[in-house]
């Protein structure tokens, strides 16, 4: 699972996730990606699935980028616990998305492949997306 290996504070508020994705929605390095079209996030657990998904379905041929890290801590309090007594420890990391973040991009396989490949690692997603090519920017 990716988590980050050192943080200045243990446990975060869960803050505001408004407007759309400044950074990080290019396409920078592949020819195809995953963009996400709402604002959610996304568990290191999920980013690790449709990570599997990828790269089982092209057969290692080609190269994938993984576009989010997941370094925002959750916490939950254990279950029948009474309020009070402080927030609960951390349960999972989750990378906070915004629409037009690319979430994976990839290169070195045929459209067709991209497309069955990316498509599988849609569904192990929380929120909807789709996938766009480089000739698509080329038109724009």
């Amino acid at each position: 699972m990716l988590m980050p290996k050192k943080t200045k504070y243990r446990k975060q508020q869960k803050g505001k996730m408004r407007g759309r994705a400044y950074r990080g929605c290019n396409l920078d390095f592949g020819d195809f990606a995953i963009q996400a079209l709402e604002c959610g996030r996304i568990t290191s657990r999920q980013i690790e699935a449709s990570r599997i998904a990828i790269t089982r379905c092209i057969k290692r041929g080609g190269k994938v980028w993984i576009r989010i890290f997941p370094d925002k801590p959750i916490t939950k309090k254990p279950l029948e616990t009474r309020m009070g007594k402080g927030k609960g420890s951390v349960e999972e990391w989750v990378a906070v998305i915004k629409p037009g973040r690319i979430l994976f991009e990839m290169e070195g396989v045929d459209l067709d492949l991209a497309t069955k490949a990316l498509k599988l690692a849609q569904h192990k997603l929380p929120l909807r997306t789709k996938i766009i090519n480089r000739e698509d920017y080329r038109d724009a």
